[in-house]
């Protein structure tokens, strides 16, 4: 079992920059990929990015030039540096680990609005 609590979320100007933490505890030596999707309302759930237990990252596409996926070294925390922010980035952004046995685990969510 792995517990997840996502952090960071608020209200943001267009342009400006936030940075979420996603803090996991309980089975963590067995967690592979951490990582982030979003959910605007209206719409399905979308990937954000992930990094994996060996610190390679993988992006969405339109993504990848303002978004910033690292990992703590404990392992146990991932982040999501969000710059340039655009009214389409806001969401719920949700966190996602997945083990080494193929398990996946969703915290509950961090609501990130962009508006002037």
């Amino acid at each position: 079992q792995v517990q997840l609590v996502e952090s960071g979320g608020g209200l943001v100007k267009p342009g400006g920059s936030l940075r979420l933490s996603c803090a996991a505890s309980g089975s963590i030596f067995s967690i592979n990929t951490m990582g982030w999707y979003r959910q605007a309302p209206g719409k399905e759930r979308e990937f954000v990015a992930e990094i994996t237990k060996g610190h390679s990252t993988h992006y969405a596409d339109s993504l990848k030039d303002r978004f910033t996926i690292s990992r703590n070294n404990g392992e146990d925390t991932v982040f999501l540096q969000m710059n340039s922010l655009k009214s389409e980035d806001t969401a719920v952004y949700y966190c996602n680990v997945g083990l080494d046995v193929g398990a996946h685990y969703w915290g509950k969510g961090t609501l990130v609005t962009v508006s002037s």
